[in-house]
């Protein structure tokens, strides 16, 4: 046996980082982001909305860390507070568009019959029109400000969990625990609320945590085109568009687009993370 060379067994630390290493730095990301967002008052040295023609256009320094824009607002200090506008945003979106989706969707597969048929016309209704489309239009509509974009975002945002959850729902009715809580007498919203939805919510929450980041991305293209927050309110999008013209002074698009990056990166991090940890195959590899 001394000629055989035994392959060397990564240490349980090395196979953790592995696999969830990049799960834990967008972990990371997104936490910091909560913090220096939910802390703004005490982490942004300066007052977002405080203008200062004289000190317009300045770059980066010891000051002013990521420069001032053209009306000498401190560039992080706006985007620390527009942080608090796009995180808001993307988890009321997504939870809010979750919940009413997932209800939806799962009652029309445990329905069946005309309900799921009505249920899942609408839900083609509204898929038939590209989603940042008719944000675009109901935003349009409604008027500026954030309410009315985020009310434009939910529009759009629940028939994907709809239809995720009548799949999800469908494949877990035919299984034999329901037709044994059938057999003992448990009426139909015991069993889809505490017998099924358990059992179907891995996929649903892989959902909610990559669209977090998909869903900041879409109100700040909203407010980049001017459809999101009413000025001076700070917001990423709003901060982007409004450094677009300004070539020579790259650091007031430039930063407030990475800080967008940031956060969806962190978001599709931890969303690949959790759908790992969730699926059983991918835990035993």
């Amino acid at each position: 046996m001394s000629g055989v060379i035994l392959p060397r067994l990564a240490s349980p630390g090395l196979r953790w980082a592995r696999r969830y290493g990049l799960a834990a730095s967008g972990g990371a990301i997104i936490l910091a982001w909560l913090i220096l967002a939910g802390c703004a008052p005490w982490t942004a040295p300066f007052d977002p909305n405080f203008v200062d023609v004289t000190d317009r256009l300045r770059p980066p320094s010891a000051v002013h860390w990521l420069g001032t824009d053209a009306l000498g607002r401190d560039v992080w200090s706006r985007i620390i507070w527009g942080g608090r506008v796009s995180l808001v945003v993307g988890f009321s979106v997504v939870l809010l568009g979750a919940a009413f989706g997932t209800l939806l969707g799962a009652v029309a597969a445990y329905a069946r019959g005309w309900a799921e048929e009505v249920l899942m016309r609408i839900t083609d209704l509204v898929f038939c029109f590209p989603p940042i489309i008719l944000a675009m239009a109901i935003a349009a509509a409604l008027g500026i400000g954030t309410l009315n974009t985020m009310i434009a975002m939910l529009v759009v945002w629940w028939p994907k969990f709809a239809r995720l959850a009548r799949s999800l729902v469908i494949s877990q009715r035919a299984l034999e625990y329901v037709e044994a809580a059938q057999t003992v007498g448990f009426g139909p919203a015991h069993i889809l609320l505490r017998q099924i939805m358990p059992n179907a919510l891995g996929p649903l929450i892989v959902l909610i945590t990559l669209d977090l980041g998909n869903a900041i991305l879409v109100f700040a293209g909203l407010s980049f085109l001017g459809l999101g927050v009413t000025p001076p309110s700070a917001e990423w999008g709003a901060m982007v568009a409004e450094g677009r013209e300004l070539v020579q002074q790259w650091w007031v698009a430039t930063f407030p687009g990475l800080a967008i990056l940031s956060v969806v990166m962190g978001f599709n991090f931890v969303g690949d993370g959790v759908r790992d940890w969730l699926d059983p195959h991918a835990r035993t590899r």
